[in-house]
């Protein structure tokens, strides 16, 4: 058995006895154990007991002899993960070995995700204190105890997939897996099989049965990426198992029942391309029930300094440097710059400035993009001024983008018309008249 499992890959350790056992368990970190339960001295039974005690995360496949049930039962009553009937078949033993791992490695992996999850978000650490990111902090809070799907839309670099992290991490389903997948990165040829999995046999290169992202989320959240980049023949088997809760692998004629949720995001406007033929409108409207739409980081200025707070105190401890914050030019230079790459442009841009800046405040040099450089200074200490003079400034500069057709600029920048001539008027009354 020992050779056999070797053979696969994995590292094997072998005892003659219960307390052979118990000392490799307390010297090395084992997932799995393979125990006859019937020893001398020490049983299986008494041995899963106190290899409990000095590993909780480890693993039990107890071995008995043919016809003897009741202590298989047994077993798997005092916790042992599966058992194994003497003669042992072979493909048995791989098979079942491989699916206790693989499981376990997911536990580990979500635990890790959740630690991660309850460090990062905290009391939903999604930092800002606007009315914009605060209305998306409810919506959260109100779908995360529903199953229903939900569609988080906005531009890259937004948020979107913390937005799919907080929800699941406010669900009843928080202790199952989370599993994102960006439907961008697979190829188009391997999408279907990656998410819905695959039998054995089913295209040339499927050396193995492989269970796909929807069966690895189990009654967890599967966050799909991108979906604006999902192929029509992936759409149609992806609302199918909306209506259904059901998944067929490709190859397969069996159909799995499917008790996760979706969270699915997209960066597109999904309504144009409903107009445009290339996303179905049953699959928008399904996925739709709940659509959480985030706010780019130009449309909520007053969070930029919170935003960049949190970074510099994040990073601090993942560079190892001693920052306070910034002055008060670099203040203004991140007010005044529009953010197109949002909050992870913000955050490469703080990166790169405690890189090579100096302790113990960030400078406007610092700071230096292309995207800030060609940006006016807001010469104010005063956050609401500088807010309002960043506003003013951005609305000039679109309008000017758009060659004064204000029609258009308000379109641009998702304001209406009057809104639009409200700020040109407030920019107007707000600059110095000349002297006589």
């Amino acid at each position: 058995m020992a050779e056999v499992l070797a053979d696969q890959g994995y590292r094997v350790l072998t005892a003659a006895d219960g307390a052979a056992a118990l000392a490799e368990l307390r010297n090395n970190s084992v997932q799995l154990v393979i125990s006859d339960l019937r020893m001398p001295r020490t049983d299986g039974l008494e041995l899963m007991r106190k290899a409990k005690e000095i590993s909780p995360e480890t693993q039990f496949i107890l071995m008995t002899a043919f016809g003897s049930m009741e202590t298989a039962i047994e077993a798997l009553r005092a916790g042992a993960a599966d058992y194994l009937i003497k003669p042992v078949a072979l493909d048995d033993l791989t098979a079942k070995v491989n699916r206790i791992v693989e499981n376990a490695e997911l536990r580990v992996a979500n635990k890790m995700l959740k630690r991660d999850l309850d460090r990062s978000l905290g009391n939903l650490e999604m930092v800002g204190k606007s009315a914009a990111l605060e209305r998306v902090r409810q919506l959260i809070q109100k779908v995360a105890a529903a199953r229903s799907p939900v569609l988080i839309t906005g531009e890259s670099g937004t948020g979107k997939e913390l937005v799919a992290r907080a929800i699941h991490g406010l669900s009843a389903a928080k202790g199952e897996p989370f599993v994102p997948v960006n439907c961008a990165a697979i190829p188009e040829t391997l999408l279907e099989s990656e998410l819905f999995g695959h039998q054995k046999g089913a295209y040339t290169g499927a050396v193995s049965d492989a269970e796909g992202m929807f069966r690895a989320a189990r009654k967890g959240t599967l966050f799909l990426d991108e979906m604006g980049e999902l192929p029509m023949t992936l759409q149609a088997k992806l609302l199918r198992v909306l209506e259904e809760k059901m998944i067929q692998p490709v190859g397969s004629s069996k159909r799995i029942p499917f008790e996760g949720r979706i969270v699915a995001a997209t960066n597109r406007n999904l309504r144009k391309e409903v107009e445009a033929r290339t996303f179905r409108e049953d699959l928008y409207f399904r996925l739709a029930i709940v659509e959480i739409n985030l706010p780019p980081l130009r449309e909520r200025p007053e969070d930029l300094p919170l935003l960049a707070a949190y970074f510099i105190r994040r990073l601090n401890r993942e560079l190892n440097r001693a920052y306070t914050g910034l002055d008060e030019k670099a203040t203004r230079a991140l007010l005044a710059n529009t953010w197109r790459g949002n909050i992870r442009e913000l955050r490469n841009t703080i990166e790169r400035a405690m890189i090579l800046g100096q302790e113990p405040l960030l400078k406007e040099a610092d700071l230096v993009t292309p995207a800030i450089s060609t940006m006016e200074s807001i010469d104010t200490n005063s956050l609401k001024q500088a807010v309002h003079a960043f506003e003013q400034s951005h609305v000039r500069r679109v309008l000017s983008f758009c060659g004064g057709d204000k029609r258009k600029a308000a379109e641009e920048l998702g304001v209406s018309l009057s809104s639009l001539y409200r700020y040109l008027e407030a920019s107007h009354k707000s600059e110095p008249s000349e002297a006589g």
